[in-house]
Parts: C-alpha cells; structure tokens; sequence
C-alpha cells in the first residue's frame, strides 16, 4: 500500500462534495471495508441526514451481521435493519449468473420502502471504482434501474485508497478480509437452500476460529444439483476450504489440520478438501 495517500485525500474530498450535494441519505451498510469507510465519511458530512440500512438476509453470517451492528452502534451511526427476502423469489435460489442482480434489486426495492417512509430522496450504496472491472459485479444494473447512487465510484476511490483513508480515520475495517454473500460459496447453477447456507455458515465460523483471515468454505454436494429440496436429511458432500496462500502450511499443520477436519465433519461434511491454488474470488464457479 502507497504510503502518500495524498491523492486518496484529494479523492475524499470529492467525496465529501458529493455527499454534501444530496441533502439527505440512506446509505446500504453491511460491515464491510467500503460500507464503512463510506458511512464515516457521510456521518461526518451529514450527520443526522443520513440514515443506515443493514439487510437481515440468511446470506450474512450472523457474527458479521453483529459485528456490523456493534460497530455502527459505537460510532454513533443511525442504523435501522431492514428485512430482505430473497429467498421468496425462485430467480435467486435458482443460483444462476443473474443472482446478484437479483439480490441487489431486492435490496434496492426494500431500501427504497424505507427511504419513501423516512421521507429521505436519495439512495446509495458503496460500489467502487476498482468494481468497474469486475463482471460477475451484476448489482450495479440493478443499481441503475433503482437510481441508486456509487458515491465511492464517482469520486474515483479504489480499494486502495478506501484502506488507506479508513486506515488514517483510525476504522477498524482498513484492514479487514474481503468478504461476498454466503450463496457466493456454490457453483453456480447449484439451487440453494437455507440447510446448505447454514451449514456453510458454519464451516467458516470454524475457520474463523482457528484464526484465518482470508478464507472461504466452498460447497460442493454429493447429489446432482436439481435433487436436494429444503428439510432434506443432510448428505454430506464437500467442503472445499481455500486460505490465503501464507497460510498454508498452518493449515496442513499436525497441531492444526487433524482437529479442524474433525470440526469441519462434524458441521454435516463427509469429505473436507483443500484448494492448492489458494484462495481467489469467484472461486465456487
């Protein structure tokens, strides 16, 4: 990381520009490092103009989902939790490449419910410039047809910067593990269930546990995919685990490997494999 974020702060000033620009706000918050580098710096420009929203999803992991809360809570953020149902709609369960379109749409339609009652006009949501060149990025259409602004996108601010800034701000997410929904974890086209998500859930709060940083718990069932209904019994299937590369050999440790494979069959898997390539994004497609 630049150790001059000069340019960073020239972009945040931007920023700070836009925002005051809106008058008011809801902002979409989930924890992570962009949503909250974002809400600091609207809190900052509009105070008690801006209004969080966190969605209450079977896709969030409940420690994040808290962690996000508690955060929110000791900066003093005015936070509301708003319930999305996904699920409800076929289109998304089906898992197929529009999920996130059809995720974010629902997100976007609740938001906008909330704003129409809190009489607030504007809605955004803490896209980046670096998600330009990401593809499988297919929220931002939905973004679009909601009207809902990218703030972070506009005044130019990557990755990089926001961890900077966030970092100088004193945020304790300048430096936290990038994170996706939990549906993220199966491949696409596998229908998703809340038995699997859960189980999901499960696998990498262990991984959590055992105090890696970067990780995901890849999904892999034993059944074709159109087979496995909601309440079925479990068949166990595949917990494919990717780490960051410079954890590998901790992983594979004797004092580590053995215990964490035994957790792992115990959260419902019947064979727990480890990616050689590490981990990666898009990595259950």
């Amino acid at each position: 990381m630049n150790d001059d974020i000069t340019p960073a702060l020239d972009k945040e000033a931007t920023l700070k520009r836009l925002l005051a620009g809106y008058g008011g706000l809801v902002l979409a918050y989930s924890g992570g490092v962009d949503s909250t580098y974002l809400a600091d710096v609207a809190h900052e420009v509009l105070r008690d103009r801006l209004r969080l929203v966190i969605a209450d999803s079977p896709s969030i992991p409940r420690s994040e989902f808290e962690e996000a809360k508690a955060l929110a809570r000791q900066k003093g953020w005015a936070l509301d939790v708003i319930q999305t149902r996904e699920f409800d709609n076929p289109e998304f369960v089906k898992n197929n490449r529009n999920r996130c379109y059809v995720c974010k749409g629902e997100l976007f339609t609740q938001m906008r419910r909330y704003a129409d009652d809190n009489h607030i006009g504007v809605l955004a949501y803490g896209e980046t410039a670096d998600d330009l060149a990401d593809v499988t990025r297919v929220g931002k259409i939905a973004a679009g047809e909601n009207g809902v602004v990218a703030p972070l996108l506009e005044a130019g601010l990557k990755k990089d910067d926001i961890r900077a800034l966030s970092r100088q701000r004193g945020l304790p997410t300048w430096n936290k593990a990038s994170f996706a929904c939990l549906a993220s974890r199966f491949p696409t086209g596998r229908p998703l269930t809340l038995d699997e998500m859960a189980q999901v859930e499960r696998a990498e709060e262990i991984l959590k546990k055992y105090g890696f940083r970067q990780y995901r718990a890849r999904h892999h069932g034993d059944r074709q995919d159109g087979d496995r209904q909601e309440g079925d019994r479990q068949d166990g299937g595949i917990c494919r685990i990717e780490v960051d590369m410079v954890d590998l050999d901790k992983i594979i440790s004797p004092d580590v490997r053995p215990a964490l494979v035994q957790e792992l069959k115990n959260a419902g898997y019947r064979y727990v494999t480890l990616d050689l390539e590490g981990y990666k994004t898009g990595g259950a497609t």
